[in-house]
Parts: C-alpha cells; structure tokens; sequence
C-alpha cells in the first residue's frame, strides 16, 4: 500500500493525492506539517521539514515531483507519453510548474493566509503580474495541444492543474486564457483532481 505524509492543503501534497488516485492502488495519507507539526519519527523520513513523504514498503521519497514520476513509471506508466522526446517535454512542464510556484506564492499567502488589513498590496500585485504572464506561456502551448503531457491526460497535468485550480479561485484580475480554461475544465473533471480541490486555507 502507498503511505502519503503530509496535509492536503499543501499544493505538493495535492500533486501527490492526485497522482496516487490516478495509479488506482490502495494508498494512505497522515496529516504532516504545518499546523499538524513534525514528528520525529517524520522527520527521520524526510529531514527537510517539508511535505510530501511517500513510502511503499521499505522504500520512501520525498520531493513531490520525483514522487510523480515514482508512481508513473512503477504504477501508472499510461501517465507518461509515448517516446523519449515526447517524454521529455511532459517531464519540463513539470520543472516550470516550481517557475510558476514561486510567481504564484505571494499573492496565494497574502490573499489565503494574511488579514485583509495586513496585507502587502505590492506583494499581491507582482504576484498577479508574473503568474498571468506565465499561464500567457502556458496558453501558448495548449493552444495548439490538448493537455500538457501532450494528446492525453497525462504526469505533466498534474502539477499546474494543483496550481491552476488556486489561481482561478483567487480574487484578482487574470489574463485571458480560453485554452487553459477548456484544459482546466477537462482536467478538473478527473477523480483524482475532485478529491483535491478543497477549499484554499
């Protein structure tokens, strides 16, 4: 059975549910961090003091991404596309998704975990500026594909579709983007996602 440390609120966390529900394997999750804290035993796992922690038997990862591509290639290899190449450009978009975590960090903290009365108004601002004009790049590219990984749903969707479900559910002025709207839509209707997609905390 897949055992998943760590709190579903985390964005990294939700990559890894997400994933464990698309190899269709029995699996676990324990709340982990943040308010939950870090036990020692945990921390014997995973000594950054960060989530997620997958374990399979004797064996454990942490760093979700490389979790993603565990459970692809060892319980869900439908996930990958066909080919060396076509692999590779799934596998960057997964690599650009920590592009768009870190554009994206800001506004989701201002707006999700500070007081409206203490919020940094420029923080929030340059947060908006730099993930609308990533999800433009992002656009570009579902304009003329269906899905990230390429034809079909597949690893690299995963990762922007955690993110992108939070920037549409921010409050602010976004960018027009017809195609990650179809694409969102499409992704979002899978179970994995649907378990996810609780409410920003």
């Amino acid at each position: 059975m897949l055992t998943i440390w760590g709190r579903l609120n985390s964005h990294n966390v939700k990559k890894v549910v997400w994933a464990a529900v698309e190899t269709g394997q029995e699996w676990v999750r324990h709340d982990i961090g943040g308010s939950f804290g870090y036990s020692p035993e945990y921390l014997a796992m995973n000594p950054n003091r960060l989530v997620p922690t997958l374990v399979e038997d004797d064996f454990s990862l942490w760093e979700s991404n490389a979790i993603l591509r565990y459970l692809a290639d060892a319980h869900a290899p439908h996930l990958w596309p066909q080919g060396l190449r076509a692999r590779a450009l799934a596998d960057k978009w997964m690599d650009w998704q920590f592009a768009f975590a870190d554009a994206q960090r800001d506004g989701f903290l201002q707006m999700v975990r500070v007081a409206e009365a203490d919020r940094d108004t420029a923080r929030i601002e340059r947060s908006i500026a730099e993930t609308n004009k990533l999800m433009l790049i992002m656009e570009e590219t579902l304009a003329k594909q269906p899905f990230l990984t390429g034809e079909a749903f597949g690893i690299a969707d995963i990762p922007m579709g955690a993110y992108a479900y939070t920037w549409f559910k921010l409050d602010f002025a976004q960018a027009d983007v017809p195609n990650i709207r179809r694409w969102f839509e499409s992704v979002s209707a899978r179970p994995g996602f649907q378990y996810v997609a609780i409410p920003l905390t």
